[in-house]
């Protein structure tokens, strides 16, 4: 099928692809437009569709999808190929639907060096990884606004770390496991004033210091083996660009990693102008295994800093902050071999390597071509010292000499590539709203599909490692104009299903997501379901505020904070009946949920209370703070439905006016413990 893009990418001459650029916006505005095309794309739905996605009911999907949410600050995961949605997990973001971030266990991950920062832009989730393929045992996922990477377990789907990363702003191009989760990497998007030789904290320098004193970093976490407990090694220094997103290299590319930058005019204002001049700007080549050499030699240097460190501990469910006040710097021009730059097409996105860890697919937005690097072109080309030049004293390679082809007439505004198991190569055109397929072997174009609108990023499971599922792709769409019910001036982002099994790409299914889908990573449902942790222990239980039965329910007072030890299960809280608090109190209700079976969380809300609820999983503690703020009885009750007597989950607490002498007590049924 002829879209209105294509027919535009066709007419279009290469000087007028950034006037194209703009225009996507008017064209995808045609309503007109949108009638036709989304008319056209019913026919060309598979007409197998339905049965390749049906997934009856008590049957699981094959494959979990992991799909940032952008700016929700959270990960969506949802099964494939049904399209399910399985469960939102919070990450940078407060949710009111669990507490997280609300709850005195959980607000310390939202600690930053900006203070508690409880929002963030998400866009990039990224699987632990051994021998080069994903081992479903953590999720990385980075912060873009407020810079961080956190980590979230597979085995609760609960976001265990977070690391926030000085010396960086806009944490685009994050986070990128090397192959043996030895390290997870991350570039900064906005070059900063970093003050090397002072006390770490930026420079108060003007703009037109631009090219003077802004400088990128990329930073190197190191993750436990083991446990996958992040630290930060250490920081490269690099040119004052900006680094838009990475990937690592796979088999004889492995010990290096690849950044696309733009704004190598270093441009400080008007950037769409500014940062377009260039013909070509760099793929960023590091060699990380011997930036870590060159970092256990004592190369790197250690400057002040000052960023948090935010985990979760596994017994107790509580966070605790690290403050840190260092970090080693390397500097390239101290380190041959370290770094090199390799010309690509203007304003480059995705950087994606092969599963043979040959090629480097470079998607240039503005390019009306798709660059394909060799990787041992690379190499002779260094050892060759086929230079152009260097930037601060880094060695520009020679782009004919690296390159191995170009991908011509792709499509417009070329973002992302995935690969599949057959050779293949799968390409996400923003402006011509479609996938292109083309071939690694002669890279000419076999086959497009349209998407429906404003294809961002796509995910092919196992695409970007040494051996991709190579059964489905999924489309992270902007836009979709005409594909489901109106809502209002904001619709719903969507996620579009494709069968690439055959020759022929094939729409399957459109679902919509949650905030703004970026990238998504997908596994095979069998590396991750099995080790699903299903309840906490309460004997391994070591919350300090836990009650493990309901003999341990209590109610303490220390000055004017009231501490309720308080136990949940089917169907009555303990205590159910409190008075003697006061106006202007503070409560910490400890609530420990005393069920030892899977899928019985309680919830625990009380009225007027204004932060949010608890939702407390089988054998786990948490805790809400709670400062009433008028005397008068006031009704608490668990939220989530539990039992056929959940509504009968609830009790009172009586308040008092400040200053009262009320004496505190407390009780569940007859039976009333002296307080």
């Amino acid at each position: 099928m002829e879209t209105v893009f294509n027919k535009v990418r066709k007419s279009a001459p290469k000087a007028a692809l950034l006037m194209a650029v703009a225009a996507g916006a008017m064209l995808q505005g045609c309503s007109s437009t949108e009638s036709s095309e989304a008319a056209a794309l019913v026919s060309g739905v598979a007409g197998d569709a339905a049965s390749k996605v049906y997934v009856a009911p008590g049957q699981h999907d094959e494959l979990y999808t992991f799909m940032s949410g952008g700016f929700s600050g959270q990960v969506a995961v949802y099964g494939v190929p049904s399209g399910r949605l399985l469960k939102v997990v919070p990450v940078f973001s407060q949710n009111p639907e669990n507490g997280y971030g609300y709850n005195e266990e959980t607000k310390a991950m939202l600690n930053t060096s900006f203070g508690f920062v409880p929002w963030d832009d998400l866009h990039h989730p990224k699987l632990s990884r051994a021998a080069g393929m994903t081992d479903g045992r953590w999720l990385f996922v980075n912060a873009n606004n407020t810079p961080r990477v956190a980590r979230l377990d597979l085995k609760t789907f609960e976001t265990a770390e977070i690391l926030e990363i000085p010396n960086s702003a806009g944490n685009h191009c994050s986070p990128y496991p090397t192959n043996d989760n030895e390290y997870v990497l991350a570039g900064t998007r906005f070059s900063v004033p970093i003050n090397v030789e002072g006390d770490g904290k930026y420079e108060d320098v003007n703009f037109d210091e631009y090219k003077e004193k802004f400088r990128g970093s990329i930073s190197f976490i190191k993750v436990d083996k083991e446990h996958g407990d992040m630290d930060l090694d250490f920081q490269i220094l690099v040119p004052g660009f900006d680094y838009d997103l990475a990937n690592g290299g796979k088999g004889p590319s492995s010990d290096w990693v690849f950044f696309t930058t733009y704004n190598t005019e270093q441009a400080n204002t008007l950037k769409e102008i500014g940062a377009s001049q260039n013909d070509k700007d760099y793929l960023a080549a590091i060699n990380w295994k011997l930036a870590v050499k060159y970092a256990k030699e004592g190369k790197a240097k250690e400057m002040p800093a000052y960023y948090y460190h935010n985990k979760l501990d596994e017994k107790s469910h509580i966070a605790k902050s690290e403050i840190k006040k260092t970090v080693r710097i390397l500097r390239p021009e101290d380190c041959p071999g370290l770094m090199y730059l390799i010309p690509v097409p203007k304003s480059p996105h995705g950087i994606d390597v092969d599963p043979t860890g040959e090629y480097m697919v470079v998607s240039g937005k503005l390019a009306s071509v798709i660059p394909v690097h060799s990787f041992s072109k690379m190499l002779k080309t260094i050892e060759k010292k086929d230079f152009i030049g260097n930037v601060g004293g880094i060695p520009i390679l020679r782009y004919e000499s690296v390159l191995q082809g170009e991908v011509k007439e792709p499509g417009l505004g070329p973002l992302h590539t995935e690969f599949d198991d057959k050779g293949n190569a799968y390409s996400s055109m923003f402006v011509s709203s479609e996938i292109v397929k083309w071939t690694l072997k002669d890279l000419q174009v076999k086959d497009r599909i349209p998407v429906y609108y404003s294809v961002g990023h796509l995910v092919i499971p196992g695409g970007d490692t040494k051996k991709p599922y190579g059964k489905y792709l999924i489309a992270m769409n902007k836009i979709t104009k005409d594909r489901y019910l109106p809502t209002g001036p904001e619709l719903a982002q969507s996620a579009q299903l494709i069968d690439i099994s055959g020759e022929k790409m094939k729409l399957l299914l459109d679902f919509p997501t949650i905030g703004e889908p970026h990238y998504a990573q997908a596994i095979e449902a069998k590396k991750i379901a099995p080790n699903s942790v299903k309840m906490y222990s309460l004997e391994e239980n070591s919350h300090p505020y836990a009650a493990k039965n309901e003999k341990e329910a209590r109610v303490e007072r220390k000055g004017n904070e009231v501490h309720v030890y308080m136990t949940a299960i089917r169907s009555h809280l303990t205590p159910d009946n409190i008075e003697g608090i006061n106006v202007g109190d503070e409560v910490y209700f400890h609530v420990t949920n005393l069920e030892q079976d899977w899928d019985v969380p309680h919830g625990f809300a009380i009225m007027g209370n204004n932060n949010a609820e608890l939702l407390v999983m089988p054998g786990a503690t948490q805790t809400l703070k709670w400062v009433p703020q008028r005397a008068g009885i006031i009704p608490m009750y668990c939220t989530d439905f539990c039992s056929a007597l959940h509504q009968e989950m609830q009790g009172y607490i009586k308040v008092s006016p400040k200053g009262s002498k009320v004496p505190l007590a407390f009780s569940t049924g007859a039976k009333k413990p002296k307080a």
